[in-house]
């Protein structure tokens, strides 16, 4: 089974490799998309601190991620019809470029199941609270493991 998952990875925490886990949990191949600048500038209002190719590298090193692919620009659902994933896992709180993802798979003739992680500790592992408090990954602290939420299969 191939899963999917999405996002920035500006500096990799706790709660990100939570999300690759979860991801991995129902996956024999784990596929992470990494956004690119002109993505992270459209959606965040701000650069990312580290460039997308360093992003990318970061992610494709992680021991739980079979592979790591940048966005295409444009077209940002053209990727899920590259991957052909079986899941779509997409963050606890991702609200980009979610809103017509059900429509964009029936369009594009894709049956996914589609999963929302389940946050870890998102009081002190989401991405804007640590970039904004200073933290390192050293001072970050230990991990667990969360099963993914139940979700819905499109079309």
């Amino acid at each position: 089974m191939i899963v999917i998952c999405f996002g920035t990875f500006d500096g990799l925490h706790d709660g990100h490799v939570d999300y690759f886990r979860q991801a991995k949990a129902l996956a024999d191949y784990l596929v992470v998309v990494v956004a690119r600048d002109d993505t992270v500038r459209e959606v965040k209002g701000r650069s990312a601190i580290k460039n997308q190719d360093e992003r990318l590298m970061t992610v494709a090193e992680h021991p739980l991620v079979d592979r790591a692919l940048l966005g295409f620009p444009g077209d940002k659902y053209q990727i899920i019809e590259q991957v052909c994933p079986d899941v779509i896992l997409l963050g606890y709180d991702q609200t980009a470029f979610t809103h017509r993802l059900a429509e964009e798979l029936l369009m594009r003739g894709l049956t996914v199941k589609v999963h929302r992680a389940a946050p870890f500790h998102p009081e002190k592992f989401k991405s804007s609270l640590l970039s904004s408090s200073g933290e390192s990954d050293e001072t970050r602290g230990s991990i667990g493991w969360i099963p993914a939420s139940a979700g819905m299969t499109f079309p």
